[in-house]
């Protein structure tokens, strides 16, 4: 007997009681490819089940699910589709995702889908699945081993004359070794431009490019090499889409770190 079909070997660990035959839990004792290959789909599953059991899991950025969505649909072409198919399948991983104990029970079984162009995109949402499921477990693990950030310093960013009403806050925070700026801005938004976070030099000699402030919060890997103590000033810019990377002169919000 060839191996598990992927779809059975992702469907019982998910734990459908339906997804093997008796040949199926005949080929799985004694194949240690199929039972390696189930084992790692369980493995996922099962660390999102005691994750879930144990507290309210944070919820990953937007861009964990864009990650994962792109990820699995990049490898669901299929080669052996019909060359008139005008709409790709696309995989998207569920917000929740739930999975079952893992188990193969004898006796009834589900038709088995034949053809490969079927099976595919199947056994692609499964792995999708598993791999939120993944994901969402790790989330609950970093904050269960208490890599909570931790605020290492804060400013109140004060507005400038042209920019009268507008208010903001910059935390620098130390998460696992790394060193983050989280900013906030209210402010009247333009209708051109975007919004960049710099850190400056407090003798205004140099400056850093943060990135673009998209909405009004934002989080900032600090580039290494850069020694906060001298680049203590946080500042957002109002800067044309004119593809020139230096500061426009046009300060929104200013304010100095200093240590929480």
């Amino acid at each position: 007997m060839s191996h598990l079909d992927p779809d059975v070997a992702a469907l019982i660990a998910m734990g459908d009681t339906d997804a093997a035959t008796p040949e199926d839990v005949d080929h799985l004792a004694g194949c240690a490819e199929c039972a390696d290959e189930v084992a790692a789909f369980a493995a996922a599953a099962g660390a999102a089940r005691v994750a879930m059991a144990s507290g309210p899991l944070l919820t990953p950025p937007p861009r964990v699910w864009d990650a994962i969505s792109a990820e699995v649909n990049s490898t669901g072409a299929d080669p052996s589709a019909s060359a008139s198919a005008s709409t790709p399948s696309v995989v998207t991983p569920p917000a929740h995702p739930a999975a079952g104990p893992t188990r193969v029970v004898e006796g009834s079984h589900r038709a088995r889908r034949s053809g490969r162009r079927r099976r595919m995109p199947l056994t692609l949402a499964l792995v999708g699945a598993l791999a939120v499921v993944a994901v969402v477990a790790g989330v609950w693990i970093v904050r269960d081993a208490g890599m909570q950030p931790t605020v290492v310093a804060e400013a109140t960013l004060d507005p400038f004359p042209d920019h009268q009403g507008a208010q903001g806050e910059a935390l620098l925070e130390d998460v696992d070794g790394r060193t983050q700026v989280v900013v906030t801005l209210d402010a009247t938004v333009p209708d051109e431009g975007h919004r960049e976070v710099w850190l400056i030099a407090e003798d205004g000699s140099d400056l850093v490019s943060l990135g673009v402030l998209d909405g009004d919060t934002g989080t900032f890997d600090v580039p290494d090499g850069v020694d906060l103590t001298r680049f203590r000033l946080v500042d957002v810019s109002q800067e044309a889409d004119d593809g020139d990377p230096a500061h426009s002169g046009d300060s929104i919000v200013r304010g100095a770190l200093e240590s929480a």
